[in-house]
């Protein structure tokens, strides 16, 4: 089957034309379009202030993902709160560690980060049990991960600090019939497709997955998983998206 029309669910990278996707599109003759299958929704400081939740009790910070640290800082610049420079900082991905940088001066010594791996996080955390953790997160939050925490007896005080909804203005850009491939990387574009398209049928449609959260997620959708990541050999959603076009032309 041949495979002509893929939707990313991000949006386009900056300098498209110098990023791995760009190459894909080359070298496969693909027509690749990027769409924003969620918003993210701030939570405000009034509302944040309900949780009872207050920040400086805490001296270390969980960051899963980019959204996370730009929604702490943002809060935390809302409630007028300085942001101790003693606090440490665990990341669930290098990438996520150096996009702290936006914020905090970048030291070894207090930025610990994983490989996009959830038992490498906790292995790290575990070094540091004398700590007080915090997880800034949206609504919805991967409970993997969270489970992992209770299973590892790590106490870790979730914050929902933005919200991730479906953008239903992908409804009117997309038409099923000429898709050939899905790529998410969340669980919320998952939730955003059925919600935008709820009668949608895979048939031969191709799904990628990144992620183990986001393959439940398609798989409890009642999706066929065709391309999932990450692997021992599979470092990024391009490379694995190119090791099946090349098998499949096979």
């Amino acid at each position: 089957m041949k495979v002509k029309n893929v939707i990313i669910s991000q949006p386009q990278p900056q300098n498209y034309e110098k990023s791995p996707y760009f190459d894909l599109s080359k070298k496969h003759g693909l027509n690749i379009c990027f769409k924003k299958f969620i918003k993210i929704d701030p939570v405000l400081a009034q509302e944040f202030r309900r949780s009872r939740i207050n920040i400086l009790d805490y001296t270390a910070i969980i960051f899963t993902c980019n959204n996370a640290v730009d929604h702490f800082f943002r809060l935390c610049k809302e409630m007028r709160i300085m942001v101790p420079e003693t606090i440490k900082y665990f990341c669930v991905s290098e990438k996520t560690a150096f996009y702290l940088q936006k914020y905090v001066l970048f030291r070894k010594r207090k930025i610990f980060h994983g490989k996009e791996n959830s038992e490498e996080l906790i292995s790290i955390i575990k070094k540091h049990l004398e700590e007080k953790f915090l997880m800034p997160c949206t609504e919805g939050h991967k409970q993997e991960i969270v489970n992992m925490f209770s299973t590892n007896k790590i106490p870790v005080r979730k914050a929902i600090i933005y919200k991730t909804i479906s953008d239903s203005k992908i409804k009117e850009t997309i038409n099923l019939n000429t898709v050939d491939m899905f790529v998410f990387f969340s669980p919320f574009g998952i939730k955003s497709l059925f919600d935008n398209f709820p009668d949608f049928k895979q048939n031969g449609t191709f799904i990628a997955a990144w992620g183990k959260t986001t393959q439940k997620a398609a798989k409890e959708a009642g999706l066929t998983v065709n391309i999932m990541g990450p692997t021992s050999t599979i470092s990024s959603m391009p490379t694995a998206i190119d090791a099946f076009l090349a098998k499949l032309k096979k």
